[in-house]
């Protein structure tokens, strides 16, 4: 039986090229759910779902990894995020009247992508994304390429009940052996058909497209969706805002309300929360 929402590495014996494969069911499912989206920019958002996973796992730390674009076309905001545990979760927002069958330039427009990795310890690290390809997962080749210094190759496919990827990676300090080697499973991954990719198991897929190399497939880990949202989380949004607009909205609205855009939990914070909140206790 073909699995369900997991990830797995894997890498070609005596080599320095590695890999990673990644499908996602249910995960994806309940994210789409999240918002009526027609079907162009759920296959886009299926896609950097899928492309976050497999990023996720050039982590060398406990953190998150996320895809963020901001366009003029269509969709204006597009983010997908996976931790080092393999949770995601994701978000498009789109004008419903102007999509069409566009191809992702289209979609987005004009705008910038950038790559945010933020450790639970230490800096948080933003790159840029070139938009000089015609999809995303060439957008993202493009990326590890130029501020990597990676070759790297990814595959990318996305359906109404699933998304999957394949990323393959050649690092540094390759033979001349092993530039054959990129050269040879590159070009077979890249035979790979979106039905394989999005209905197969990984063994199956890799045994399809790799049967005459070594692979070496580490144990594969679950992957589901999760947010990162919290009452405490919130509240540090809003000692963001100041304490003199928290007093205002209070004022004028009995309490403070928000919605998560991820999962639409919602949070309500009365007086007594705001005066716990700047003053360390409650007032009133």
């Amino acid at each position: 039986m073909a699995s369900r929402d997991q990830f797995q590495r894997f890498i070609f014996e005596n080599s320095q090229v590695r890999g990673a494969w990644v499908r996602l069911n249910s995960s994806y499912q309940e994210i789409t759910r999240q918002a009526p989206y027609p079907d162009p920019v759920k296959t886009l958002l299926g896609e950097a779902l899928a492309a976050s996973a497999l990023m996720s796992s050039t982590l060398k730390f406990s953190g998150t990894l996320s895809i963020q674009a901001q366009g003029q076309g269509p969709v204006s905001t597009l983010m997908a995020e996976c931790t080092h545990e393999r949770y995601v979760r994701g978000i498009a927002r789109f004008n419903e009247e102007a999509v069409r069958e566009e191809s992702f330039n289209e979609l987005l427009g004009q705008g910038q992508m950038v790559i945010t990795i933020t450790p639970e310890q230490g800096h948080r690290y933003q790159g840029v994304v070139p938009r000089e390809e015609d999809t995303l997962a060439g957008c993202l080749e493009a990326y590890f390429q130029h501020s990597e210094q990676l070759a790297t190759s990814l595959i990318l496919f996305a359906d109404e009940s699933a998304s999957a990827g394949l990323l393959l990676q050649r690092m540094p300090g390759a033979t001349e052996e092993d530039d054959d080697l990129w050269d040879r499973v590159n070009h077979l991954a890249r035979t790979v058909q979106a039905d394989e990719l999005l209905n197969l198991d990984s063994e199956a897929v890799l045994h399809r497209l790799f049967h005459e190399e070594t692979v070496r497939l580490f144990d594969p880990q679950p992957v589901a969706f999760r947010c990162s949202c919290s009452r405490e989380r919130t509240l540090k949004a809003l000692q963001s805002v100041g304490q003199d607009e928290c007093y205002s909205i209070i004022e004028e609205q009995g309490s403070i309300d928000m919605d998560c855009q991820f999962c639409h939990a919602r949070y309500s914070f009365n007086r007594n929360d705001i005066d716990h909140l700047f003053t360390g206790h409650s007032l009133h």
